[in-house]
């Protein structure tokens, strides 16, 4: 077993009126060896997001993304594939779910892969997608659906 710790803090900043919700959602989200300044996204409350933050949604799906891409790599070795670059740009669509609550319902991985030597051919590339998501400890904890789109590495 493993636990994982993160300190988030906020204040009321002066000239807030946290009663009218007029308030700034910038906050700081501290790990370990670092910080990130957090804040609530811009799509949910407008003016009062702190720019240059990063929002939950944002780090759900690059969390997403950085799990599959290093569960890939791992599979991706152990199959006798040799990987130069991985680059992604995920996409996260929010909206209404089933119960009819706002969730970030679908992740969409966008991973441009560059191999040295041999590449997977497409069902081989499909299978190791397909084991890092089953592997992926992120994926196996959220409900979002999570698909992905290869993207060929422009020469």
């Amino acid at each position: 077993m493993a636990e994982y710790r993160a300190s988030i803090d906020w204040s009321l900043e002066d000239g807030g009126d946290f009663a009218k919700g007029r308030y700034s959602r910038a906050h700081s989200v501290k790990f370990a060896e670092h910080v990130v300044p957090g804040t609530a996204s811009h799509h949910v409350v407008g003016k009062w997001a702190a720019k240059g933050a990063v929002d939950p949604e944002e780090m759900l799906v690059a969390s997403l993304s950085t799990c599959h891409m290093l569960t890939f790599l791992h599979v991706a070795r152990l199959a006798g594939f040799i990987i130069t670059r991985y680059r992604d740009e995920p996409v996260g669509v929010m909206e209404k779910n089933a119960e009819g609550r706002m969730a970030v319902t679908r992740v969409t991985l966008h991973p441009e892969i560059t191999y040295e030597g041999r590449r997977p051919s497409d069902a081989e590339r499909d299978h190791l997608h397909h084991d890092a998501h089953d592997e992926c400890f992120i994926a196996n904890s959220v409900k979002t659906e999570v698909s992905v789109q290869e993207v060929e590495p422009v020469a």
